[in-house]
């Protein structure tokens, strides 16, 4: 490869949507071709880029692009102190993401042709349906009934209650997940998302009623980071427990399923990209569990999330989808919008996002290590 095909510049940047942020980074080359790749919000996701500007870009600038693996292995280790979970994860997997598009674009294929090709290239979805914990049961199933035109494969209600207080209001968390079942019809593919807000008592309690109204999965019962909690309620209940969104790690993942959990849910912005959910990918296959990716980001996340799906194996349940606004199309040559209820990825080079600048630039705001410019 010629040195002109070498990173010459890593911006790492917020997008301001009005209402909500996101955190980019591009890595370009030096002949001007760029990979975009997308970092955790959470916390504004502040952390993950003043990590990402401050102590992984000085170590990306002169390298190949190609070497993925082995510059996201020696970023991880140089700053394991800072980490190895949360920010460092989620600046790395937008580096990770930004370098999977790249290498799409210099080699004129679509990721997931670069994974080992499509299982599918038409991938469904479900609704993932949020703020609900605040919601009488006729507001829960006016939420759900304004999602039905785009027709979700399946409809998570998730609570989104305060985590400090637990067991607040089983009654009437029974009472909605009940209505929403009456709304759909008994065959209707349904599961529901605690958000952490049970104890075991009271996850076990509920989890009894999902089993009835015969949900799909019981998602984050307990506080993610009570192992012993997930094991005690996964021996409980019958119905697939869920969990995973706030691990960062395989190792992390590799102890929800020693803990019983059924299916495990790594988010790509969180944990490495491409080559740290391929890793967690390969470790639920051979302990036999499903792997269900949380998302919720609508734009560079949900298309490394749909190229990863894409290649995935044995994917038995449809992609998170929680933001049909369209918000952040303005900024893309060809966004990514459902139909009919699929995702319908093409063979565009790299994650198939060609950015418009002119949109981009009004809506960006770089960040320099020590905050914002």
């Amino acid at each position: 490869m010629s040195q002109a095909a070498h990173i010459s510049r890593v911006e790492a940047f917020h997008v301001d949507w009005g209402r909500r942020r996101s955190a980019w980074c591009r890595i370009w080359t030096e002949d001007g071709c760029q990979g975009l790749g997308e970092a955790s919000p959470m916390a504004g996701g502040d952390a993950a880029l003043e990590i990402l500007a401050g102590a992984l870009a000085p170590g990306l600038l002169g390298a190949d692009p190609l070497d993925h693996a082995v510059l996201q292995m020696r970023l991880y280790h140089r700053h394991i102190k800072t980490g190895p979970d949360g920010a460092l994860a989620a600046a790395l997997a937008a580096v990770d993401i930004a370098l999977w598009d790249l290498k799409g674009k210099l080699l004129g294929q679509p990721v997931y042709r670069l994974l080992g090709g499509a299982w599918r290239t038409e991938i469904p979805f479900y609704a993932s349906i949020g703020g609900n914990a605040g919601r009488s049961p006729d507001e829960v199933c006016r939420r759900v009934e304004d999602w039905l035109p785009y027709r979700p494969s399946l409809i998570k209600i998730r609570l989104d209650a305060d985590r400090t207080t637990r067991d607040a209001d089983i009654p009437g968390d029974i009472a909605r997940i009940r209505a929403v079942r009456r709304l759909l019809g008994e065959g209707f593919p349904l599961a529901f998302d605690a958000n952490n807000n049970y104890s075991v008592q009271g996850a076990v309690r509920v989890g009894r009623v999902l089993e009835e109204l015969g949900c799909a999965w019981f998602e984050e019962p307990v506080q993610h980071y009570d192992i012993s909690s997930f094991e005690r309620v996964a021996r409980a209940l019958d119905i697939a427990v869920a969990a995973g969104e706030q691990e960062y790690t395989l190792q992390g993942v590799r102890r929800l399923i020693d803990a019983g959990v059924a299916i495990v849910q790594p988010d790509i912005i969180k944990t490495g990209g491409f080559t740290g959910i391929c890793d967690m990918a390969a470790l639920a296959r051979a302990c036999g569990v499903d792997i269900v990716p949380h998302q919720t980001q609508p734009a560079v996340g949900q298309a490394a999330h749909l190229h990863f799906l894409a290649a995935l194996p044995h994917a038995h349940h449809p992609a998170e989808y929680d933001d049909p606004s369209g918000v952040m199309d303005a900024v893309f040559a060809h966004p990514l919008r459902p139909a009919a209820g699929r995702f319908s990825l093409s063979d565009r080079p790299g994650l198939g996002m060609e950015v418009i600048e002119e949109e981009l630039q009004p809506r960006m705001v770089p960040w320099r290590p020590g905050g914002r410019a």
